[in-house]
């Protein structure tokens, strides 16, 4: 009777460990690639077309040069500060995922030994 319990406790505690698991490791992941594509060669160069665009078109719109330098250079800030921020949500991906794995473990452990208790008190009733 304990052998069924503690082998289904363990299966279960598996199962949870294994889900937990592939979130801590896929949502890094997913962010580091978000990332890179980014800040590609391909993305780079796509950004720096679109900056050229954009400069292009406030200068035929009639704006001094002094401002259409000043806006195309705030354009570009746009893109810096949204690569900053992925980069910044990737290192703390990587800490939460360490964090979430210590947690999981822990959980874990507490888990078994609760369903275990359970069992042994279960079989001490029969």
């Amino acid at each position: 009777m304990i052998d069924r319990k503690e082998k289904e406790a363990k299966r279960e505690a598996e199962e949870v460990k294994e889900i937990l698991s592939a979130v801590s490791t896929e949502i890094p992941a997913l962010i580091k690639s978000i990332v890179a594509s980014v800040f590609s060669e391909e993305a780079g160069k796509s950004m720096g077309k679109a900056a050229a665009a954009y400069y292009k078109e406030l200068k035929d719109g009639g704006l001094p040069e002094s401002v259409a330098v000043k806006l195309t250079e705030d354009y570009m800030r746009t893109f810096t500060s949204f690569g900053d921020l992925l980069r910044s949500v990737g290192r703390k991906e990587d800490k939460l995922s360490e964090r979430i794995e210590e947690e999981v473990h822990k959980r874990l452990e507490e888990k078994i030994g609760k369903k275990l208790r359970e069992a042994e008190s279960d079989e001490e009733e029969e």
